[in-house]
């Protein structure tokens, strides 16, 4: 069986997404999640955006502009794992995991912090003057992102290698004093995509929103033609020869034309096509592929709540992968529970065996299933369909009846099987390991109550 990679990518939610943007970094990790053998996971960075950011009106507004234009942009939700970070309550419980043992001085290492002191010094002011420790830890952060979901690769620019590699680091220290010989943490690699392009802006320079220079996405078209209309070009007049190769408008034309539209740009522009027409011709191959993701765009900014239930769809997936997985974390470092050790009290084991039970419900056809839910909700079996209440009632008796439970695996699901036949069926899970510790709290579940 083919081994999928996982892939995690992260935006932090501080701006409005330029051109740029999607040409960089939206538009490729959108191609990427096509690919069948990725697992793919996509996240709103908003944790981060508030080391960065103390505007709450602006990040808010970033959050909903960032997961509009993802969704815009094609973004296919039922294949790919897309959710907010501030939605997975495991992802900060594991950063205080690590920052248990991440060692201070790699975090003093680290570029934003050092820049940040350097420009202090220069400053003539305290070293760590204005520094928050958010800034300080953020390495450890993006580490509990990676690390949580066991990410094989990690697309980042390459100014953001060093946090990758410190996520490594962290992850091999927490495996080398908590594993016992088990390494809970696959070692992430950096992915850099020599291939994306980096989009100049209006004036040459890099696109950003720190140089005000960009190029919007998706605010109209009328927005975009203007800002297309002010791109810094030569002295070069109409029917004189322009130089492609030195000209950050062709560098633009180039990132979204076909091969073909590319030649024919190119030599015309080699046997003098005005800037004028050129910019023109650069608004119209960009509206061209633009303008059905932008009305996609104004329509998701329309409705929110769809945004919203989209997000708590991936939270909850996210959430299948994060939360067993922390359970084995806390029980790694000794955060166990009372209870659930060896030589628990048969009264506490009966408490948690009757906090699990079963739910009956009837299809419209007719038939009848069941439900069997844990303590806090999470369904861990659905039934097959049975002909009548009574035969149902009979599967949940013997399920109950402290009988070893006969439990099939199949890929990252499960089914369990009475007298030769299937008769109930988990969820499917984002991996093994979050389907064997499935299988673990179903068997806990169904440990009869001794009287």
């Amino acid at each position: 069986m083919t081994t999928r990679t996982r892939i995690l990518t992260g935006i932090t939610t501080t701006g409005t997404p330029h051109l740029g943007n999607y040409a960089g970094a939206i538009r490729p990790a959108i191609l990427a999640s096509q690919d069948a053998n990725a697992d793919s996971f996509y996240f709103l960075a908003d944790y981060h955006a508030l080391i960065k950011c103390d505007d709450p009106q602006r990040i808010q507004r970033s959050r909903m502009e960032i997961a509009a234009t993802w969704l815009a942009g094609g973004l296919d939700v039922n294949r790919v794992t897309f959710y907010r970070q501030s939605d997975i309550p495991e992802i900060p419980e594991l950063t205080w995991l690590l920052t248990c043992v991440a060692a201070k001085g790699l975090l003093n290492r680290a570029h934003a912090y050092k820049a940040s002191v350097d420009k202090n010094v220069e400053a003539g002011e305290a070293p760590d003057a204005g520094i928050s420790m958010g800034l300080y830890s953020y390495p450890v952060l993006m580490a509990a992102d990676i690390l949580m979901f066991n990410a094989h690769k990690v697309p980042v620019g390459r100014d953001q290698i060093q946090h990758v590699e410190m996520a490594r680091d962290i992850g091999q220290r927490f495996n080398h004093l908590f594993g016992n010989g088990k390494e809970f943490f696959t070692m992430p690699e950096a992915l850099i995509e020599e291939s994306v392009a980096t989009l100049p802006g209006l004036d040459g320079r890099k696109m950003s929103k720190s140089y005000d220079n960009t190029i919007p996405l998706f605010t109209s078209a009328k927005d975009m033609k203007d800002a297309i209309s002010r791109i810094v070009t030569d002295s070069r007049a109409p029917g004189e020869a322009k130089d492609p190769d030195n000209s950050h408008l062709f560098t633009l034309f180039q990132a979204f034309a076909s091969k073909a539209q590319e030649q024919e740009f190119r030599a015309d522009l080699l046997q003098g096509l005005g800037w004028g027409e050129a910019k023109s011709r650069l608004f119209q191959l960009l509206d061209s592929q633009l303008s059905e993701p932008r009305e996609r765009y104004h329509q998701l900014m329309s409705r929110p709540s769809d945004m919203e239930d989209l997000l708590l769809i991936g939270a909850k997936k996210a959430r299948a992968v994060a939360a067993p997985f922390l359970a084995e974390l806390r029980e790694a470092v000794g955060l166990r529970s009372f209870v659930n050790q060896a030589a628990a009290p048969v009264a506490a084991k009966k408490k948690a065996a009757k906090a699990a039970r079963f739910v009956s419900f009837r299809e419209d056809d007719g038939s009848f299933r069941f439900r069997l839910l844990s303590a806090d909700g999470e369904q861990l079996l659905l039934s097959r369909n049975f002909a009548d209440g009574k035969a149902a009632g009979a599967v949940t008796k013997q399920l109950q009846s402290g009988d070893a439970l006969d439990v099939r695996t199949e890929a990252t699901g499960f089914s369990v099987w009475l007298d030769g036949a299937a008769v109930a069926d988990s969820a499917e899970f984002a991996d093994e390991t979050s389907r064997d510790a499935a299988i673990a709290a179903l068997r806990v579940a169904l440990t009869p109550i001794e009287d």
